[in-house]
């Protein structure tokens, strides 16, 4: 039970929740404290200045009445000899019984107070002070004048320390101290609300995405968590809901293509193996043609498997390039030679565009003559007889800009953004046997590899163009 206790306490300690509630209160304890302190030392100080200065008028204006009333300092001494009266309320008796602590505590004021007659001679003498020592004129100047029909008949000298307060100015103190000390309570309560609250509301983004996190382990990308905020926290929100919405279309492209994969194997091998059976069982006679079949077949896998790992190989940055300076014009070139004969076959017009004095591209020719391969085959697939095919190199700025531009149907535009995807097809009823649905996919993948861009354009009706850019830096001047 204790263990269990002592656990629990651990796990509310490592609680961000309450860490912040602790930290608010801390602070608040902190700043009530010196705030108190502060506030208590600058009253007390404050009064007993007060008090020192009220004495000091006292002591003053008592001198000033004695020399009125009698003409001189004559006696003044023993004035306050045989005087044992109070002259200031909130002074202590010095001998004798102690009165009652709530009432005024009489002390005579030469404890605190000499004073020296008009010559700077003491005439009162308390602390260091003699009867009849001569005080410098220094010493006059930080004293108090008594005035007598407006001329300066002696000086207060301050001794010591001044008096000490009496029960009036202790119990005001006291009750100063207790309004402090509500107060204090009342700032301490006043953060502990506070700081649950913002710890509450801090906390509460951070719990849910902890939930949305959690569920995304178990295996349900698609979580979405409320922007409550515009600060850091609704930053992270934002960044967090990219990141499921981004988590979900890879999930979601990862099994279809892990469908696609199977289908296209399946149906090869579905072939294959009825061939094989077929004529393993003597149903079928092993002729040229049904050979050329199964072969075919193992083609269409062999293909499959070489794009594959190409692909692989380009996403995980390991695919090799040999790259060689060559022409633009070369390349294009080539890849006419290769594709004419196919596209007379099917009546579309295929022809280079070069803009003249081009830098030759650094690049690994098979590999581009890949991706371009790629891109021509898709455009002899979806563009009628009588069309036209064109492929361009231009520069543009610091890159080179090749292109494949046909006439042919065109690409829908929701369809647009995913053409690169990997096994996307557009229309899933063009799907054919010789197509593995990774060509555009690979052609991304090589062309980035180069330090390069690709991109479509297209509408419906009216062909499309790839265009494929290449930075200045994958070039060299020729």
């Amino acid at each position: 039970m204790a263990w269990a206790t002592a656990s629990r306490l651990a796990d509310m300690i490592r609680s961000i929740t309450t860490r912040l509630i602790l930290s608010f209160l801390l602070i608040g304890i902190i700043v009530v404290a010196l705030a108190s302190a502060i506030t208590w030392w600058l009253t007390a100080r404050e009064f007993q200045q007060f008090t020192h200065e009220q004495a000091q008028d006292r002591f003053a204006a008592e001198m000033t009445y004695y020399y009125q009333t009698h003409g001189s300092w004559q006696g003044v001494h023993e004035y306050y000899q045989q005087r044992n009266t109070v002259i200031f309320p909130f002074s202590a008796p010095r001998d004798g019984p102690a009165l009652d602590p709530g009432l005024p505590q009489p002390r005579p004021p030469a404890l605190f107070f000499a004073l020296a007659d008009e010559d700077g001679r003491i005439v009162l003498p308390a602390g260091s002070y003699e009867m009849g020592d001569i005080v410098s004129a220094a010493v006059l100047d930080q004293g108090s004048a008594i005035l007598a029909n407006e001329r300066v008949v002696g000086t207060a000298l301050i001794i010591g320390d001044p008096p000490p307060m009496g029960g009036l100015e202790r119990r005001y103190i006291a009750r100063t101290n207790v309004g402090l000390l509500y107060a204090a309570l009342g700032g301490l309560a006043l953060a502990l609300v506070l700081g649950i609250v913002l710890a509450r509301a801090l906390t509460h983004p951070i719990r849910d995405l902890t939930s949305a996190i959690h569920s995304m382990a178990a295996g349900d990308f698609k979580q979405q968590v409320d922007i409550q905020s515009h600060d850091e926290l609704g930053e992270l929100a934002v960044a967090f809901n990219q990141m499921s919405v981004e988590l979900d279309r890879l999930q979601t492209a990862r099994r279809r293509m892990t469908a696609d994969i199977a289908h296209d194997l399946r149906s090869p091998l579905t072939v294959i193996g009825g061939y094989v059976e077929s004529m393993r069982e003597g149903v079928l006679a092993p002729t040229a043609e049904r050979l050329d079949a199964v072969h075919a077949e193992v083609r269409h896998l062999e293909r499959l498997v070489d794009d594959l790992r190409t692909l692989s190989q380009a996403e995980a940055g390991e695919l090799r390039l040999n790259r060689e300076p060559l022409a633009p014009s070369l390349l294009l070139e080539r890849m006419l030679q290769s594709y004419r004969p196919l596209a007379i076959r099917q009546s579309v017009s295929l022809r280079v565009e070069v803009q003249p004095d081009l830098p030759d591209a650094n690049i690994d020719a098979d590999r581009m003559a890949q991706v371009l391969g790629n891109l021509i085959a898709n455009s002899l697939r979806y563009t009628p007889p009588q069309g036209e095919i064109v492929l361009g190199a231009r520069r543009s700025n610091a890159s080179l800009v090749l292109s494949v531009r046909d006439t042919g149907t065109g690409i829908a535009p929701d369809a647009l953004p995913h053409v690169f995807d990997r096994f996307y097809r557009a229309d899933a009823a063009r799907s054919r046997t010789d197509e593995s649905g990774l060509g555009l996919a690979i052609a991304r993948s090589i062309v980035e590899a180069h330090g390069g861009s690709i991109s479509a354009e297209s509408s419906p009706g009216l062909g499309t163009t790839i265009t494929i850019t290449l930075p200045i830096s994958a070039t060299r001047a020729g």
